[in-house]
C-alpha cells in the first residue's frame, strides 16, 4: 500500500509544468501534464465564461461551478452550510472515493471516534482515511486562494487513474473555496472594474489601491481569521460547527501577502508557538513542510518559512487546529492584488500566485496521503495525552458568573457550546475566593474531558513567555473579557459531585415586570448587558427617561438598593397610555433580559423619584466616521450598535465632518485620525460647543490632543538602555517595545457616570499600544486608571508596564457645552471583549451628561 501511495505522491509532485512567464493561460498551465482528465467533468472556463487567473472570480460564479462539479462527479458532494450577513451561501464540498461517498456519515463518525480517548482504541486507523480542510481566501482581498480552488476541485473530481483511485480511497477532503463570501465579492469586483485590456502593472494604477475598508474583511469589516476561537460572525459559525463534526486531521489556510514577498509556509517561528501546542505538532507540521518545498522547487517559485509568522494566537485559522489534534498550516502568497503588478520578483502576474496556491493545495493532499497512519494515531494520542495532562494540572476546573448581568454569562456560554466543551450548572452552592457561586447563575467547567486543550487557551493567564514579538496578540483570557467573576477551583475545591446539570443549549435570561403594571414609575438598573438597547427602544418610541445620579432604596419594590445609573421611567404625561407603557416595559423585560421593576411611589429612601439628581437622556443619534482611521475598530461599533443594541448608526464620511451634515447628529465616534483643513476641525469644534458627544478611541485619542479638541498629557515607556543592539536586530528590538495585545486591570469610579452599570470596581480591559494618558489632577477627570499592578495576561516590556502604571484609559473632557469622550482602549475589540463594551454604551448615553467640573 505506502509503494502505490508514494508513486501517487511522485506523480503529483514531478508532473507540475515548469515555470512559464506568459499572462494569458489555459487549464494546462496549472495542471499536472501526465495526468489525463474525464471528459465528462466540467472545466471551470466552461462554466464561468473564462480562464482560470483571467479575470478574478466573483462568488456567485464560484458558488456555480462548484454546484455544477458536485453534479457532475460522484466523488464530490457539496452542502450549504450557512449563509453571510449579506446571505451570501458558504458551501463545503466533500470529495472523496464513490466508495467512500456511500458510505461518509459513518467515515465521519468513526474519525470523530479518534477524539473520544475511552473509545478511541475500538478503531484501526489502517482502514481508515485522513482528513483534510481546505480553507481559501479567509481575508477576500486574498483571492488567489478562492481562485485556486476551482483548479483543486477539478483535479480532484477529474483526474483519472489507479493511483489517483487509491489516493482517494484514503483521504477524505474538506473543501472550503470562500471562508469569506463578502469580502471576495467586494474584491473582485474592484480589482475587474478597473481591470484594462492591456494589463497594466504599474502598481500606481487604480486596480491596485483598493479604497477604504478594502476587501479584506467580512460584511461589518471584521478579520475572520481572527475569529476562530471567539465565534462571533455568522461566517466564522457555520465553519466551526462544520470543523468539529469532522475533527480533520491538517487544515490548511491560503493567504497573501506583500507583492515583493514570495511564498511562506508553516512552521512559523519556533520560539512563538504557543506553549499548549504540542512539540509533535510542531514536528509534523515541519515534516509537511517538505512536501510544499519539493512541490514549489520543481516550478522554481521561491518560498521561506520559520520566519516572519508564528503559531502564537489561537484564533487564526492555522493555529485553531493545533489545539483540536490537528495540524494548520498557513500559505502565504505574494499577492499581485489585481491581475499583475511590478515587483521586486519581477512582473507578479495573477495566474503564478494561483498555480502556487493550488501547488500546495496538491502538496497538502499528498501529505494528507502519505502520512495518513501517522497523522491518525497523532489525533488519537492527542486526546489521551490530553486528559493525563488535565490529571497534572493544579487547575481541576473554572466556575463563573456574573450575578447581575446574566446575558454576559449566556454570551460565554454560548461560545462554549459552539466548541464543544463540556460545562455544567453548579449541583449545590459554592464559594470560592470570597465569591459564591449558586447553580441558577453560575457555570462550571471541569478541566478533565477531551477538549481541555481548548479551555485552557480561553481562560489562562499568561506573562511569561519564551519570545517577546508576536503576530497578533499575546492576551485573551476570556472570563477578564467578559468581566466575569470566575475562580479557578483546584483538587481541595473541586469535586465531580460538584457538577449538577450539563448545559447543552445555554439559554438567554427572560426578565419580568416585577410588581405587575404600575401607574406611578417603572425602573430598571444599567447591569444589564442589554439595558442600553431597552433605554433605546423606549427612547425611540418617544418615551421619557430618567436616569439617576444617585442611589435611591424603594422598599416596597424591593429592598436591595438601586444603582447609580438606574433607568427611571414615569407613567405620568409619556404619548402612551398606562397600559400601552406597561406593554413597552414588558418587552424589554422579556426580550432583553433585564427586570423592571413597578414603582408606586415617589418617597423613597436616599432620593426621591422627583429629585434633580435624575437627568432626563436624550435619545442618541449616532455616526461613526469611516473613511478614516481602523475600519476594524469602525466596523465594531457598527457591529455593536447594529446587530446587539438595535440602534441607528450612520457611516459617515470624513469629509463630512466640514459641513453642515454634522448637525443631525448629537454623538460622533472617531476611531483614527482625520485628513481635516482647519476649518474642517474648527467646523468640528464648533458642533461640540454646541452641545456635540465627540467619542475618540485608540488612536483618535492622540489625534483630539494634537488638535486641541482636549488637553491631556501623553506619557512614554521609557527604553531600557545598555549595550548597543547589534544592527540586524534593530527591527525586532523596536517591534518588542510595543505592547502587542494583552489583558490590563483598570479600576472605576462607580459614581461616575461613565461607569454607570459596573457593580465592581475592578474592570480587566484590552489594551495595545503604547499610548499612555497621565492621570488628571481633577480626580473626578479620571472615570478609569490602571491600577497600580495592572498586568493580568499578556506581554509588556518592564518600562512599559512602569509607564502604565496609573495612567487614565477613561477621560471626559469639556468643550464649550460639549464633550470629548477618549477611551484610550478599544472597548468593543474583536466583539468578544463583552466586558467593557458598557464603556462604549456609557459614552454614548451619558457622555453628555457628565458635569463640566468633572471634565477637565
Amino acid at each position: 500500500m505506502m509503494n502505490r501511495l508514494r508513486s501517487v505522491a511522485f506523480l503529483l509532485l514531478l508532473t507540475l509544468p515548469a515555470f512559464t512567464t506568459f499572462s494569458q493561460v489555459d487549464l494546462a498551465y496549472y495542471l499536472p501534464d501526465n495526468v489525463s482528465y474525464d471528459p465528462a467533468i466540467p472545466t471551470p472556463k466552461s462554466v464561468i465564461g473564462h480562464e482560470v487567473g483571467e479575470w478574478h472570480i466573483t462568488h456567485d460564479k464560484l458558488v456555480l461551478y462548484m454546484r455544477t462539479l458536485a453534479a457532475a462527479s460522484d466523488r464530490i458532494t457539496i452542502e450549504d452550510i450557512g449563509v453571510s450577513h449579506e446571505d451570501r451561501p458558504q458551501v463545503l464540498l466533500t470529495i472523496t472515493h464513490p466508495t467512500n461517498q456511500a458510505g461518509i456519515d459513518k467515515i465521519r463518525t468513526d474519525h470523530v471516534w479518534l477524539t473520544y480517548p475511552n473509545e478511541s482504541d475500538k478503531f484501526n486507523v489502517e482502514k481508515m482515511p485522513s482528513v483534510i480542510y481546505m480553507g481559501f481566501s479567509i481575508h477576500g482581498n486574498e483571492s488567489s486562494g478562492s481562485n485556486a480552488s476551482m483548479l483543486t476541485a477539478y483535479y480532484l473530481a477529474a483526474a483519472q487513474g489507479p493511483e489517483i483511485e487509491t489516493a482517494l480511497r484514503n483521504t477524505v477532503v474538506l473543501l472550503d473555496p470562500s471562508l469569506n463570501p463578502d469580502g471576495l465579492t467586494r474584491f473582485s469586483s474592484w480589482t475587474n472594474m478597473h481591470k484594462s485590456k492591456k494589463v497594466n502593472p504599474d502598481p500606481n494604477d487604480r486596480e491596485y489601491s483598493e479604497v477604504w475598508p478594502r476587501g479584506r474583511t467580512n460584511h461589518y469589516w471584521f478579520d475572520l481569521n481572527r475569529d476562530w476561537l471567539p465565534v462571533q460572525q455568522p461566517e466564522s459559525r457555520n465553519r466551526i460547527a462544520k470543523f468539529h463534526m469532522w475533527k480533520p486531521n491538517i487544515l490548511t489556510d491560503h493567504h497573501e501577502m506583500g507583492t515583493n514577498s514570495t511564498f511562506f509556509f508553516q512552521p512559523g517561528v519556533p520560539s512563538r508557538t504557543h506553549p499548549l501546542t504540542p512539540e509533535l505538532n510542531q514536528e509534523l507540521t515541519e515534516k509537511i513542510g517538505t512536501y510544499h518545498a519539493k512541490a514549489l522547487d520543481r516550478l522554481g517559485s521561491l518560498y521561506y518559512t520559520k520566519e516572519g509568522y508564528d503559531d502564537f494566537y489561537y484564533g487564526k485559522g492555522s493555529t485553531f487546529p493545533d489545539i483540536n489534534g490537528a495540524v494548520g498550516i498557513l500559505f502565504e502568497q505574494a499577492s499581485s492584488r489585481g491581475h499583475a503588478q511590478e515587483s521586486t520578483n519581477g512582473v507578479l502576474r495573477f495566474p503564478f500566485t494561483i498555480r502556487n496556491q493550488f501547488t500546495a493545495a496538491l502538496s497538502s493532499w499528498q501529505a494528507t496521503l502519505e502520512m495518513r497512519e501517522e497523522l491518525l494515531n497523532y489525533q488519537r494520542d492527542f486526546y489521551k495525552k490530553v486528559l493525563k495532562e488535565a490529571d497534572n494540572d493544579d487547575v481541576k476546573a473554572y466556575i463563573f458568573k456574573a450575578e447581575k448581568d446574566p446575558a454576559r454569562s449566556y454570551h460565554l456560554a454560548d461560545i462554549l457550546q459552539k466548541q464543544e466543551i463540556d460545562f455544567y450548572r453548579p449541583s449545590r452552592r459554592v464559594k470560592a475566593d470570597g465569591d459564591e457561586y449558586l447553580p441558577e447563575n453560575s457555570y462550571i467547567i471541569p478541566l478533565k474531558q477531551r477538549n481541555y486543550k481548548i479551555v485552557k487557551a480561553m481562560f489562562e493567564k499568561r506573562t511569561e513567555f519564551e519570545d517577546s514579538l508576536f503576530y497578533d496578540i499575546s492576551g485573551w483570557t476570556y472570563p477578564l473579557a467578559f468581566n466575569m467573576e470566575y475562580s479557578e477551583l483546584g483538587s481541595r475545591e473541586y469535586g465531580r459531585n460538584q457538577l449538577g446539570e450539563k448545559v447543552t443549549e445555554p439559554e438567554f435570561p427572560v426578565g419580568a415586570v416585577i410588581g405587575g403594571q404600575s401607574a406611578y414609575a417603572y425602573a430598571f438598573e444599567w447591569h444589564g448587558y442589554y439595558a442600553p438597547r431597552a433605554a433605546n427602544r423606549l427612547l425611540s418610541k418617544g418615551i421619557r427617561l430618567k436616569v439617576a445620579n444617585s442611589k435611591f432604596t424603594a422598599p416596597k419594590a424591593r429592598e436591595e438598593e438601586f444603582d447609580y445609573g438606574t433607568i427611571l421611567v414615569p407613567v405620568a404625561n409619556q404619548s402612551l397610555s398606562e397600559y400601552e407603557l406597561f406593554l413597552e416595559v414588558q418587552k424589554i423585560a422579556l426580550e432583553d433580559g433585564i427586570n423592571v421593576y413597578s414603582l408606586n411611589t415617589g418617597l423613597t429612601e436616599g432620593v426621591s423619584l422627583g429629585s434633580n439628581t435624575f437627568t432626563t437622556l436624550t435619545a442618541p443619534k449616532v455616526a461613526v466616521v469611516v473613511e478614516s482611521g481602523s475600519s476594524a475598530d469602525a466596523g465594531e461599533i457598527w457591529h455593536l450598535l447594529d446587530t446587539r443594541m438595535d440602534m441607528y448608526i450612520t457611516k459617515l464620511p470624513v469629509g463630512r465632518l466640514s459641513t453642515s451634515a454634522i448637525e443631525r447628529y448629537n454623538t460622533i465616534i472617531m476611531t483614527g485620525g482625520a485628513n481635516l483643513s482647519e476649518a474642517g476641525i474648527n467646523n468640528l469644534k464648533r458642533w461640540v460647543g454646541n452641545g456635540g458627544t465627540l467619542i475618540g478611541t485608540t488612536s483618535a485619542v492622540n489625534w483630539l490632543a494634537n488638535n486641541k479638541f482636549t488637553t491631556l498629557k501623553f506619557a512614554s515607556g521609557e527604553r531600557p538602555s545598555g549595550e548597543k543592539i547589534p544592527y540586524d536586530q534593530l527591527t525586532n528590538f523596536r517591534r518588542a517595545q510595543y505592547i502587542p495585545g494583552g489583558v490590563f486591570m483598570s479600576e472605576l469610579d462607580l459614581t461616575h457616570p461613565m461607569a454607570y452599570g459596573y457593580y465592581k470596581k475592578e474592570l480587566p480591559t484590552f489594551r495595545r499600544g503604547n499610548t499612555f494618558i497621565e492621570a488628571s489632577d481633577n480626580l473626578y477627570s479620571n472615570p478609569a486608571r490602571y491600577t497600580e499592578e495592572p498586568l493580568l495576561s499578556g506581554y509588556i516590556t518592564e518600562s512599559n508596564l512602569e509607564a502604565l502604571k496609573g495612567t487614565s484609559t477613561v477621560r471626559v473632557s469639556a468643550l464649550g457645552r460639549g464633550k470629548v469622550v477618549s477611551l484610550v482602549d478599544n472597548p468593543n475589540f474583536r466583539a468578544f471583549w463583552y466586558g467593557t463594551n458598557k464603556l462604549m454604551m456609557n459614552a454614548i448615553f451619558f457622555g453628555r451628561i457628565v458635569n463640566s467640573s468633572a471634565a477637565r
